[in-house]
This record gives structure tokens, sequence and C-alpha cells, in this order.
């Protein structure tokens, strides 16, 4: 066992943080990642400190082989030790000519995970061998790679369904890794269906057999929901090393998710993991990695997400206003997060006075209340500002008695045609009024929002050559109302950027133009506003 642990089968003093985000994290559906994405992601990890990163199964497919040869030379890893992934050997096999194992020892990696069977029903029924030469191949393979020079790690496969149903055969593989030199013992919960008083349990008799003969991880999958809570269970039982990926990626419903064990261990149970004063790179690298696997995030995932520490209710948002700890339950900062309070028809006046300091604004008492009772109405109506920071900004600017000049809307109109092609043509012609001129424009879209998008830029952009840089990046509709058929009432949001900021806003009415105009012409003021107009 690893000196790190106080007494064996005891909590331990530090845990090893190894990332399989590259190998595991790449089988969630819809992931697909490239050779630079994989090196870019492996950059991240770095910088975040974690002990391994395993960059996938060299001889398994030409990107890993790629990977393998370029990561050497275009990336330096500062903390972490690069791990190359594989299996044991083939079933009555010679490790010398086994292709994996060669491979594994080509990949030029100071440390190798290899997998094997530790549940005798997949040796006799999926290998479809003798139990004897099931411990044999791990064995074999085992003291090949270590006369190799390479450190092994051991992936004891579907450990903890084997440990149920034949613990003697389970502990016969382990046994026949460590005693040719396996320096950690990986016990996997590959279906995902254990529990975490079954997992700390096992993890704890492993522990007590082996005693200090061997380091013990724990690596999870989440199919019962329990993966983190499984991992925590393994510390507990004094397991040294938790494998897991961030964000939790991973086939079918995902790994062990690192971005809630590091700070679980590290924050809540004292447990040394990722150096402490990278702690607060968590959110940043989680968001990173979010966008290299092209995933959006979960804005409610623990820690990391947007939403983890944004505050809705009056009554929590008063208190906080007080006592910042009252409803975090650790602080934002310390994971590289922060409070954010988000505005409502169930928000109080403190949430509103925290908002209104947050955008520099001075409300006194009555606009103040005025905004509240203005935001409860709208709400009912259908509006979301919860959802549309952009226009919550205005309509707070808008109770200091601020309004924008830089031109004046005097109608639109849009005119659908059909092309006699089997197509449409839309035209939307904006009479608008900028400096004291008036102006009428007229633009051909693919769209009603899109010609009526140009319509307006033609006017305005002379005038303001700062909208140049401002687009419509994704427009969301959303009907209210679905018993009044196509006389319900909806509701278009507008996401927009300038290239530096992003933002939404909001438009509701039964007329779907209408309410994409509002939208529209909310995200033209509020860039301008912001372009410092």
């Amino acid at each position: 066992m690893s000196s790190d642990a106080a007494v064996p089968g005891g909590l331990p003093e530090s845990v090893e943080i190894y990332d399989t985000t590259l190998r595991d994290g790449s089988q969630l559906e819809g992931i697909s990642l490239t050779v630079d994405d994989k090196l870019r992601i492996a950059e991240q990890l770095d910088i975040l400190g974690v002990h391994f990163i395993e960059g996938g199964w060299p001889g398994a497919n030409p990107k890993d082989d790629e990977f393998f040869q370029r990561v050497h030379g275009e990336l330096s890893l500062a903390t972490s030790t690069l791990v190359a992934f594989g299996s044991t050997r083939r079933p009555k096999g010679k490790v010398d000519s086994d292709p994996t194992l060669l491979n594994l020892v080509k990949a030029k990696t100071s440390a190798v995970c290899i997998v094997g069977k530790c549940w005798d029903y997949h040796v006799t029924e999926a290998l479809q061998v003798e139990l004897s030469e099931g411990i044999a191949m791990v064995g074999d393979s085992v003291q090949f790679l270590r006369g190799s020079g390479l450190d092994v790690l051991f992936d004891a496969e579907h450990f903890f369904d084997g440990w149920k149903r034949n613990p003697e055969f389970s502990l016969a593989v382990l046994e026949a890794a460590v005693l040719n030199g396996a320096s950690t013992l990986v016990l996997c919960d590959t279906n995902g269906g254990t529990l975490p008083n079954e997992v700390e349990d096992a993890v704890r008799s492993v522990i007590a057999h082996f005693g200090s003969d061997a380091k013990v991880g724990v690596h999870l999958h989440d199919d019962a929901g329990c993966g983190v809570a499984n991992a925590l269970a393994g510390v507990r039982a004094g397991a040294t090393q938790v494998q897991g990926t961030i964000n939790g990626y991973g086939e079918r419903t995902g790994n062990c998710n690192l971005t809630s064990i590091i700070p679980n261990l590290s924050l809540k149970m004292g447990v040394k993991t990722i150096p402490e004063d990278r702690m607060h790179l968590l959110t940043p690298v989680s968001h990173h990695i979010a966008e290299l696997v092209n995933i959006t995030m979960n804005p409610q995932q623990a820690y990391v997400g947007h939403s983890a520490f944004a505050h809705k209710a009056g009554l929590h948002t008063s208190a906080i206003a007080r006592r910042k700890d009252a409803y975090e339950h650790v602080d934002p900062e310390s994971v590289g997060n922060g409070t954010r309070f988000v505005v409502s028809e169930l928000a109080g006046r403190s949430t509103l006075q925290m908002k209104a300091t947050e955008l520099g604004l001075d409300l006194d008492g009555k606009a103040l209340g005025d905004v509240v009772e203005q935001l409860k109405e709208l709400e009912h109506a259908g509006y979301h500002f919860e959802a549309a920071d952009g226009s919550l900004e205005l309509l707070m600017r808008r109770a200091t008695g601020w309004e924008q000049d830089w031109f004046a809307v005097e109608s639109f109109r849009v005119i659908s045609d059909d092309d006699g092609h089997g197509g449409f043509q839309t035209e939307a012609t904006v009479k608008v009024h900028v400096g004291g001129a008036r102006y009428v424009t007229v633009a051909e879209g693919n769209g009603p929002v899109n010609a009526l998008d140009s319509a307006l830029r033609e006017a305005l952009e002379p005038h303001y050559p700062q909208l140049h840089s401002l687009h419509l990046t994704d427009y969301k509709v959303r009907v209210l109302d679905t018993n009044k058929g196509t006389g319900a009432v909806t509701r278009v949001l507008i996401d927009s950027t300038d290239g530096e900021h992003a933002w939404t806003t909001i438009g509701v009415s039964e007329n779907i133009i209408e309410a994409s105009w509002q939208a529209l012409y909310e995200s033209i003021v509020y860039g301008l506003l912001h372009a410092g107009s």
C-alpha cells in the first residue's frame, strides 16, 4: 500500500487522480476527437495537475497511434504522467509476439495500464478459456511489461461483479498481477451497477489482503447514478487512486466525474488530490474541455456548472446579501466559479438591488419597486428574464429614466411570396429615424428575422459601424400555450455576440414576427450600448 494511507483500509492523506477522458471519455455517444483535440485536452489536464493522463490505446486505431507519435514531441507535460492503455495477451498466446503488448512498449510511455478479466463468468463465456488461463494471461502480461521497464497498473475489469460471485477467483487474478510486478490494482465497476456500501466493503477487503504490496485504485461507471458516491466510498476504504473523466464523459451514462470527485475529496474530506493552488482552475478547465469535445456543459453540474452557485428565490438572495455562505456549500471561487443572482418573478428587492449594483446602476427605492412589479407582470405574460440577461439590463436601465436615442423605429413590414419554384422569398421594409433623418430600407433574407436584421442594419451601420462586429448566434422559439393552436403566445430568444461578449434578448407576442422583432431590436440596442455608442 502507498505510504499516503494512514492505516490499512483507512482514509488516505492523498489520492492520485487518474484521468481517462481521452479514452473512456471519447466513448460517449456524440464525441469524436481529432488528434489535435486530444493534444489540447491533455495540455489542459496537465495544467489542472492530475497525476496520470491515459492517452488512448496504441495500435487500436490510427488516431491513437498518431497521438502517441506526436505527444512526446509536441507536448511537454509538467505535472502529469502519460499512460498508454491496452489489454493482456491473447488467450493461449505468447507475450513476446502479442501485438497489443508490443504496441504498449512502442508507445514509449513510462507507465501502462492493462485490462484483464476479473469475473469468472467473462473468462469462461466471453474468452471461452479455463480460469487458470485467465489468471495466466494477467500474470504473463504484467511480467512482460515490467521486464520492458514499464510501471504497470492492472485494470481489473468487472471486479465488483466478479467479487460478488466468485471472490476467490477475483483475488487470484489480482495476486497474479501483484506477484508479477503490478504497482497498482485498479478495481473496476465496468457495468456501473454496484452500490457504495458494496464498493467500500470490497475495497477494504482487497486492501486488507494485499497490505503494502500494491496500491489500490477504483474506476467507476455511473450506470446506477452512483459513480461519484462509489469513488468516495472506495477512498473511505483506503483506495489511493481514483480514475475518472472530466465532466463525467463516458460510455452509456458516463464515468465517475472528476470535477465532482476532486473538490469532494479535497474540500470536504481533507484528502489531497490536485495541487491546492490549482483547485481554482477546475471550472475553466472543465468548460475549456467541454468546448474542445463540442458538448454543451450541463449548467447544473456540481461545482463547475453555470448554475452551480446561481440563486433565484428572493429568500435565498436576501440571506446571501447578508452572509455569502448562507446558501453556498463551498466558496465558489475555490473551484474557479462564482455566485450569480438570477432574476425572475421569484426575485425580491435584494436580488434586484444586487443585480443593479453588479451593473453599476443606481436604483432608488421607488424605481426598484417598480422594476419588481414590472418583472412579475412581464413574466406572468410569458417573458423569461432568467434566460435573457440583455433584456433584463435594458429593463433595469429604463427604470432609472434611461432611454436609447440612437435611432427610432417608425414601422416595419415583412412580406413572404411563393417564388413559383417550391420556395419562398422574404422581404422586409424598415422605416427608421437616425440623426434627424428618415430612412426607408428594404432587404431580402432567408426568413423574416434575417430580412428584418438586414434591413435595420442597412439603415444603422453607416452611422454606427460598431454593428459590423455584432451578429446573431442563435434563434429559439417556444409556443407557450399550445392549447390555443396557431393563436398561441410565442416566446423568442435571440443570442448575440460582438466577438468578445455574448447576451440574450427576448420578445413575447401572439405574432411570431412581432416577438422576433422585439428580441432583435433589443439585441441591437444592447450591442450599441456596450459598444460605447
